[in-house]
């Protein structure tokens, strides 16, 4: 062969190597790779996101405390639209031509072919005359949705409210987009990735104009939108809602636990509102309403951020660590008189001097400050003593986060030794200097929670489990799956508990106040009152209790501001609730009491004190 020969052959073959590579690769760009005919598809293709409905929450007898109602958004493509009747869509969508217009131009801004919300969650009362008249209006449609509907109209800051998401949401979470909901508060946040669901995604082809034409691979491609997981919670509807009816016009809170399990029964906080206000097309404006109102404050769930003194609630944990400690006896008295109760006196006329068991119905305040002053000085120095009481006083569950599903939850205030250090000078203080702490006043914050929780660690006689309002989560087979909590024991011995349940029964049974109103004939009650100092006000009034005796079922804390004695309004709003929860109904000798404390206002009681 000469050398043109090998040289043309050469050529040809470079010529075809080339032709080869080209081939190839188109047949990769094309055919394999994947990439390019999505970036294809996507320009015909319009995935429409389908909403799952949020989870339901139930009560504890199974009762429906949160569901779902049918909800519409309006939507308009601009380029779609032609002229139309305005006067007369606005009146059925009930809106005004000048929000209509607003609408229209804020989509047209957004996209001239791609759908935007013109007016979002329509009723199905506004959806019905809407329906049948949307052919009139070309380029508007409607999508479904679903809203919170709350039947009891109760228990609005425990539920929590629904509302859209923010900017800060989008960027922080993949799962959400603009116009999407997520639970803002209580049980509705908490709980918010098992209520919500998982969407489902429609694809559809579109034509040039954006106009549907059908299914895109005949639904191949498609995924189902996923129920949200419905709540089973611990807390009776019915007893929630009597204990909002017997709180009206009252400022405060109530928590009743069920000792054995840490369920919570109900929680109350007033004054309230009726969380159907958060639904809707006018939540905004009644948010606004709600949130700027600093006098009530009815959006503050005070069960669990109000930190109030305890008062004389708090003389049940002093007696069991001054047992403890064996600082006292059950049978050791002191006088309501003389050297040893100064400087801490005795409001009440009674028998002195007193044991543990008097002391505790008689709620003497001399008795428990040596009740007090005994535990502090049992050690070898006052902060060595004063730190074995606050480790006690630890282990009820105070100063401390004890629920696991609130996120406003507060934790009180027990102060540590390093306070009063640097308050009154390292080694300059005694039982004398904080002989506040001996009556539950001074520094001493709990919430109405952590009371609750501690009369059920009084009825357990010694320990509690975690509070918590949700019991269990259904799953995706639709059964019930039951949560677990840790049970925490004090280090107080059980026995000790005996004495002190003997005078919180005393108190119900053998004080005359308290006959009258607490006191059942078939259930044994035993409870504790407190009045408890207020310095920015009328005294507040403060209730402790839990029943039956043995086997108890509900402990119950109650709490109102300004309201004055504990035996006042407290002791006996509690009394009804235990009876309306164990025997389903007040008898009707108590159906004036009843009354009375329903149509009772202290929301107007004098804030400053005579």
């Amino acid at each position: 062969m000469d050398t043109f020969s090998k040289r043309k052959f050469i050529i040809a073959a470079i010529i075809l190597g080339i032709g080869a590579i080209f081939i190839l690769r188109l047949f990769t760009l094309q055919i394999t790779n994947q990439t390019y005919k999505q970036f294809a598809t996507r320009n015909v293709l319009r995935k429409i996101i389908t909403f799952p409905a949020r989870g339901f929450i139930y009560d504890r007898n199974h009762e429906l405390m949160v569901y779902n109602k049918a909800a519409y958004d309006l939507l308009v493509v601009p380029r779609e639209v032609k002229s139309f009747d305005t006067t007369e869509l606005c009146n059925i969508i009930q809106l005004d031509r000048i929000d209509l217009r607003v609408a229209i131009k804020k989509a047209k801004q957004f996209s001239y072919y791609k759908p935007s919300i013109v007016v979002g969650q329509i009723s199905p009362e506004i959806y019905a005359p809407l329906s049948e008249k949307l052919y009139k209006y070309p380029g508007f449609f409607t999508q479904s949705r679903t809203l919170r509907e709350y039947p009891s109209k109760s228990a609005a800051q425990v539920l929590g409210y629904v509302g859209e998401v923010n900017q800060r949401i989008i960027e922080g979470d993949k799962y959400y987009r603009s116009g999407d909901y997520i639970g803002v508060s209580g049980l509705e946040k908490t709980y918010e990735k098992e209520l919500r669901g998982i969407k489902g995604i429609n694809n559809y082809m579109v034509d040039v104009h954006n106009r549907i034409k059908g299914r895109y691979n005949n639904g191949t491609a498609d995924t189902t939108a996923i129920l949200g997981q419905n709540l089973l919670t611990g807390m009776d509807k019915d007893l929630q809602a009597y204990a909002e009816l017997l709180m009206t016009n009252k400022k405060g809170a109530i928590v009743a636990i069920e000792p054995s399990t840490g369920e919570i029964i109900l929680m109350v906080s007033t004054p309230s509102y009726d969380p159907n206000l958060l639904v809707g097309r006018q939540r905004s404006v009644n948010y606004g309403i709600l949130d700027r109102d600093s006098v009530y404050k009815p959006m503050w769930n005070r069960a669990i951020i109000g930190q109030y003194s305890p008062g004389s609630t708090f003389k049940l944990v002093n007696a069991l660590i001054a047992l403890q400690e064996h600082a006292i006896s059950p049978l050791d008295r002191f006088s309501c008189s003389g050297p040893g109760s100064t400087p801490i006196k005795c409001t009440h006329n009674h028998v002195t001097p007193l044991a543990m068991r008097e002391g505790l119905r008689e709620s003497c305040n001399s008795y428990f400050w040596n009740v007090f002053r005994a535990i502090i000085n049992h050690s070898s120095s006052p902060a060595e003593g004063y730190q074995v009481w606050r480790d006690h006083v630890m282990n009820f569950g105070f100063a401390q986060r004890i629920g696991t599903e609130l996120t406003s939850e507060v934790k009180g205030n027990i102060p540590e030794t390093t306070y009063y250090d640097k308050y009154f000078g390292q080694g300059r203080w005694n039982s004398m200097t904080i002989r506040s702490l001996a009556i539950g006043q001074g520094e001493i914050l709990v919430t109405p929670l952590q009371m609750a929780n501690m009369v059920a660690t009084v009825a357990n006689r010694g320990y509690y489990i975690t509070p918590h309002l949700v019991k269990a989560i259904q799953d995706t087979n639709r059964v019930f799956r039951e949560l677990k909590f840790e049970k925490k024991v004090t280090d107080i011995n059980p026995e000790y508990f005996n004495t002190i349940i003997e005078g919180m029964q005393a108190v119900i049974d053998e004080t005359t106040t308290m006959k009258l109103t607490v006191h059942q004939d078939n259930i044994v009650i035993c409870g504790k009152t407190g009045t408890v100092q207020n310095p920015h006000g009328a005294d507040n009034s403060a209730f402790v209790a839990f029943a039956p005796r043995d086997n108890p079922r509900i402990a119950i804390a109650v709490y109102i501001e300004n309201a004055g004695f504990g035996a006042t309004y407290a002791a006996p709003i509690a009394g009804l609730l235990i009876e309306k929860y164990i025997n389903d109904s007040i008898a009707p000798g108590r159906k004036d009491l009843e009354q009375r404390l329903i149509e009772t206002n202290l929301l107007h009681v004098v804030q400053v004190k005579k």
